[in-house]
């Protein structure tokens, strides 16, 4: 059996492995799991992985989880350019550090972003309060501050000349705040240009391939999603809005 990847492309760190996968030309078997329907908790996916989320893969009797170790197993397995994830020992850390940094800092701003505006007025009818979409503005700021200033620092990417892992995740995952109202790039012109600088590696037509289904207004309607889904979802809202 060759790779699969079960994804869903509403998903920021799932549209990450997937364009992460399609630019290396990596071979695989695209299997969606749907989760404003709630496929993620069902018993047969469980049997993939068991924290029932995705983005998962599977390769032969392999399974994993988590967007970011999916994707470093990836770059090894594939033996991709070194630019990737460099063989260096110090290079390496320096990614790694990033990513550890992005993914425990700014993306649960990210997704916190997303729920309130986007997902608690579509489940309960309601706006979040005013203050907690203002907090999370201020603390997005904040972290942006951080990206500009200690890690991008003017360079075309993350790690420096060359295109890495870390770019692809902070990439999904900033370009889905700016979605939803977070205002990053015109006001910031360094973050501006590493932006164009991914897009350009990457493409155009890629990229709007990947975040078709996060750009229609109906992927995000009560209408998408099963009971199962609903119960599952406006539970996590309620949970943000405490």
């Amino acid at each position: 059996m060759g790779l699969e990847l079960y994804l869903d492309l509403l998903s920021s760190p799932c549209r990450a492995v997937y364009i992460f996968a399609k630019t290396n030309s990596i071979p695989f078997e695209y299997k969606e799991v749907t989760l404003m329907k709630g496929e993620q908790l069902s018993e047969d996916f469980g049997k993939v992985n068991p924290l029932k989320k995705i983005p998962a893969l599977k390769d032969g009797d392999f399974t994993m989880s988590e967007s970011v170790a999916i994707l470093l197993y990836l770059a090894e397995k594939y033996k991709l350019s070194d630019h990737w994830y460099p063989a260096n020992l110090e290079k390496r850390a320096k990614i790694n550090e990033f990513l550890l940094w992005h993914v425990n800092v700014v993306r649960p701003l990210m997704v916190k972003d997303f729920w309130l505006k986007v997902m608690a007025p579509t489940l309960l009818q309601r706006n979040a309060p005013a203050e907690k979409l203002e907090a999370v503005a201020q603390e997005f700021n904040a972290a942006l501050d951080q990206f500009e200033k200690i890690f991008l620092q003017g360079k075309p990417y993350i790690s420096g000349k060359e295109i890495s892992v870390a770019d692809v995740v902070s990439f999904c995952d900033l370009v889905q705040a700016s979605r939803t109202g977070q205002n990053m790039f015109e006001e910031r012109p360094k973050i501006a240009a590493w932006r164009q600088n991914v897009e350009s590696y990457i493409g155009l037509e890629l990229i709007n391939e990947a975040q078709k289904a996060a750009l229609s207004a109906g992927s995000y309607s009560k209408d998408s999603m099963d009971p199962k889904g609903v119960e599952w979802l406006t539970a996590r809202v309620k949970l943000l809005l405490l």
